[in-house]
């Protein structure tokens, strides 16, 4: 099954990516815990990394696939898709590297507008955050290059790098934190210049594996094309639109630091954890399923795009719903068997185990939006998806600035969780009624199975957590060892009882078996 395997190639390739992730994070709670110098790092990667979404991905990524895609399958074939994406990088690349000039050099005033006056109770902590988020800013630049050139090899199905390129990163940083190790500004200072390492090591992997699949680029001067214009005009509106986004982060930012020290990394910790499963399932659905639905819409089999989306949809819940409730469950000792240490101590592992058991609420929602969304942009509709986000985000602003005073830094993943429910709601209202895609009888029969298995390891998992706090309290290697009996308990019952009650497709499954059983033989 195409699907299955373009899945599998980008899961595990991000999931190499995500234990190195993890690797790093262990790693760098231990030696930088959640004081100043880990809060100011968080900060400086986390403004790049708004940018890059801004630019390098949802709108202007998944509008150029489609185009892309287009042309690479019409007359002119690669010829023509390499001309189309070299014009694209001369405007790109030149934009890029303006906005990031210009944001270095007003670091200053933007570090101003997010921060108290008295943030860590003085300008030290300002002026290291200054410091720092001009090292990293340029990172903008590497990554939105990146974002094009996946672009390109997920449209000539070529997963392996693309989805490889973020583990380079992640050991840039993992060396940073083994080389320097004092715990303050020192480490903090060598991870940022690690990020730029990391960018551009990701971009030469990525340049290598385009020119290897037959399409050369080059840096030429920017040209405003016909053709650049048609992409512009297609994505402009909804990266406009997107800039409300970017506007929320902010605000997601702001709010954290007017929080106790430490916030801003109990939630990177909480969402590292998070993003694991969205990663690994929710990216891997959706950048496998968009050249399928694509193709399927170019050549007017409009069912086939809802089949695609349909098997995208029934894969994903199987995975995502156990992980969301075991993380839900867990929460707390994962926490402590990952980060506390060193440093980082049993109360910052409770918050950041609190803000895990809020913010998983919202990932089966986040997981739906990355299939659904494919169908829209795959009919080139880059704006639908893109204002209702900006609607949900705003709408989870306002209620940041009512709830903030009474829940604290719960109020961040509970709003979070929250306008992602209602995205991805409106999303799939908006493709039932035009008649893209529907839950059919088959699917929901099996989602409400799915719900059945989840609460079942659910309930085991609360049940064995009770049972063992002895040793979730205990050294790092028994806590450890009571996660992985967790985990090994927890998908026992969930696929053991899933198998029973039919949650999972029986067919596929013998399929699989049979194509692994011939393969051997």
């Amino acid at each position: 099954m195409k699907l299955g395997k373009a899945i599998g190639t980008i899961g595990g390739l991000t999931m190499v990516s995500r234990v190195l992730g993890f690797a790093r994070e262990m790693i760098a709670s231990r030696i930088l815990g959640a004081g100043a110098a880990a809060e100011v790092f968080q900060l400086a990667f986390l403004i790049p990394n708004l940018f890059r979404r801004l630019f390098g991905e949802g709108a202007f990524s998944s509008g150029f696939v489609p185009l892309f895609s287009q042309r690479l399958n019409g007359e002119g074939g690669i010829e023509d898709a390499q001309e189309f994406a070299n014009e694209v990088l001369a405007v790109f690349a030149p934009v890029l590297m303006l906005i990031s000039a210009l944001f270095m050099i007003f670091m200053p005033a933007f570090i101003a507008l997010m921060v108290p006056d008295d943030w860590g109770g003085g300008a030290e902590k300002t002026r290291f955050a200054i410091e720092l988020t001009r090292i990293t800013m340029p990172y903008m630049v590497f990554i939105c290059i990146v974002s094009l050139l996946s672009g390109v090899l997920n449209s000539l199905t070529r997963f392996t790098a693309a989805a490889f390129a973020p583990a380079l990163l992640n050991i840039a940083l993992v060396s940073a934190l083994l080389l320097v190790r004092d715990g303050g500004a020192t480490t903090a200072r060598a991870m940022a210049v690690a990020v730029i390492i990391g960018g551009i090591f990701q971009v030469a992997l990525c340049w290598i594996s385009v020119r290897r699949a037959g399409v050369r680029l080059s840096l030429r001067t920017p040209k405003m094309t016909p053709r650049v214009k048609e992409l512009f005009i297609l994505v402009l509106p909804a990266t406009l639109a997107g800039g409300i986004y970017y506007l929320s982060q902010f605000f997601y930012a702001f709010f954290a630091t007017r929080l106790p020290e430490g916030t801003l990394v109990y939630l990177a910790y909480a969402d590292r954890l998070n993003q694991l499963p969205l990663a690994i399932i929710g990216s891997a659905l959706g950048t496998a399923i968009l050249p399928s639905v694509s193709k399927a819409v170019e050549t007017g089999d409009g069912s086939d795009a809802g089949r695609i989306q349909g098997q995208a949809v029934e894969i994903g819940m199987l995975l995502t719903l156990p992980a969301a409730v075991a993380l839900a469950v867990v929460a707390g000792p994962i926490a402590a068997a990952l980060f506390q240490g060193g440093r980082f101590d049993a109360e910052d592992a409770r918050l950041t185990g609190l803000v895990l058991s809020i913010i998983v609420a919202g990932l089966p929602a986040y997981v739906l939006i990355k299939v659904l969304t494919p169908g829209f942009y795959a009919r080139k509709d880059m704006k639908t998806p893109v204002w209702i986000a900006v609607a949900m985000l705003m709408a989870g602003v306002a209620l940041n600035f009512a709830l903030l005073g009474t829940m604290g830094i719960a109020t961040l993943p509970f709003t979070t969780a929250l306008t992602a429910w209602g995205n991805c709601l409106i999303l799939y209202g908006i493709l039932h009624r035009r008649g893209h895609f529907r839950l059919e009888g088959w699917l929901v029969s099996r989602l409400i199975r799915q719900l059945v298995a989840a609460a079942a390891m659910g309930a085991v998992l609360w049940f064995l957590v009770g049972q063992m706090s002895g040793l979730f309290a205990g050294s790092v290697g028994e806590r450890l060892v009571s996660i992985a009996a967790l985990v090994s308990a927890g998908g026992a019952v969930y696929f053991g009882l899933g198998w029973m009650i039919g949650a999972i497709n029986r067919d596929d499954v013998m399929i699989l078996l049979r194509r692994k059983k011939v393969s051997a033989d």
